[in-house]
């Protein structure tokens, strides 16, 4: 059919001056250089069963001939789907969301659908005009990571009926399909192991926390297993910076500074972990004779770091895997899939070892 198409004659279509070359050829400009309506272009793109085969041929040449790609107004005047699905992550930096948006990726592909990306580089203001824009752009539905925006975003997205999965983050009294883990509970599970392996003096090293509900729970898994260990959470010292190595290295420099240093640091991520231990190579000190250093994610940095890291694993895969197809379910227009709990597993590595006895 495009090959017959692309041998077409526009003997009937109207000349080329009656179309705007200034911009991007629209939805009208391909009905008038077909001399159809708008309405018979749109079925043409999405239903193209219900045209016949010389009105497609016709439409499918002013296509070509244009170089016409459907946008957001196309798609509200037919099916409302442009197979495009936007997805918002705080961050490109590092690879932290890689694993997991490599895989809501590959599912994507198998159901036809293209995904759209964009980092809000941890920006609350950033997201919302990304979110905003990707809307506009015609995305049929978002993947957002964590909870924490303003109610009025989403309030827009329903207004607009679009449909968003939170990921990286799991809480079933939320009114939204998410998937994820409980971050406050493996937090609290991994700052128990350290306990247990008998230190009470501890350091974190974290994001921002106010405007990030995943660093902010895992905060407050470390003061829940202090406060069940009868010890006061708010001797937790605390350094809140950036995602980066080299914010992990500032940040273990600065908690040692103090004469009565934190034995053990439990760090927000994987990435500032592996700053923290560089740290402590520089200042001569062992881990983990000296200090003790524990991370999240388990990215492929805390297993191939020069010492491999104690760490929460967190399923990125699969997380990207069941989002996907959970968006695909709703956009299907079936019933709405159950939001997803997933294991947050700890990775009892060569960092966490019993505190240098005085």
């Amino acid at each position: 059919m495009d090959s017959h198409a692309a041998h077409i004659h526009y003997g009937h279509m109207h000349e080329p001056q009656d179309i705007n070359t200034d911009a991007p050829p629209t939805l009208a400009d391909v009905a008038a250089a077909a001399g159809v309506s708008t309405a018979t272009v749109s079925r043409c793109l999405n239903n193209p069963e219900l045209v016949t085969e010389k009105t497609l041929e016709r439409v499918l040449a002013a296509v070509d001939h244009l170089g016409y790609s459907p946008n957001f107004s196309a798609r509200a005047l037919a099916s409302r789907r442009t197979n495009m699905i936007g997805a918002i992550i705080p961050t490109m930096d590092n690879a932290i969301f890689a694993r997991g948006l490599q895989a809501f990726q590959e599912e994507l592909q198998k159901n036809g659908c293209t995904l759209l990306v964009a980092s809000s580089s941890y920006k609350q203001d950033l997201e919302e005009e990304q979110i905003k824009a990707l809307t506009a752009r015609g995305a049929d539905a978002l993947l957002l990571i964590g909870y924490h925006r303003d109610p009025g975003i989403y309030a827009f997205l329903e207004k607009r009926r679009i449909p968003v999965l939170v990921a990286w983050a799991y809480d079933p009294a939320k009114p939204y399909l998410c998937v994820g883990f409980r971050n406050r509970d493996a937090m609290k599970r991994l700052a128990e192991k350290v306990l247990e392996a008998g230190h009470r003096k501890l350091g974190c090293i974290t994001a921002e926390t106010a405007a990030n509900d995943r660093a902010r729970e895992r905060v407050d898994g470390i003061r829940d297993a202090m406060a069940a260990a009868d010890l006061a959470p708010d001797t937790l010292e605390i350094v809140e910076t950036t995602y980066s190595i080299e914010s992990g290295d500032q940040a273990f420099r600065q908690l040692m500074q103090d004469t009565d240093t934190p034995t053990a640091i439990m760090c927000g991520n994987d990435v500032l972990a592996v700053g923290a231990l560089r740290a402590a190579a520089d200042m001569g000190l062992r881990v983990p004779e000296d200090v003790s250093i524990t991370g999240f994610d388990n990215i492929e940095l805390a297993s191939v770091s020069p010492q491999p890291l104690t760490t929460v694993h967190v399923p990125h895969r699969r997380m990207g895997q069941y989002a996907a197809q959970a968006l695909m379910k709703v956009l299907s227009g079936g019933d709405v899939p159950a939001s997803l709990e997933l294991p947050a597993d700890l990775c009892m590595r060569a960092t966490l070892a019993p505190p240098r006895k005085p």
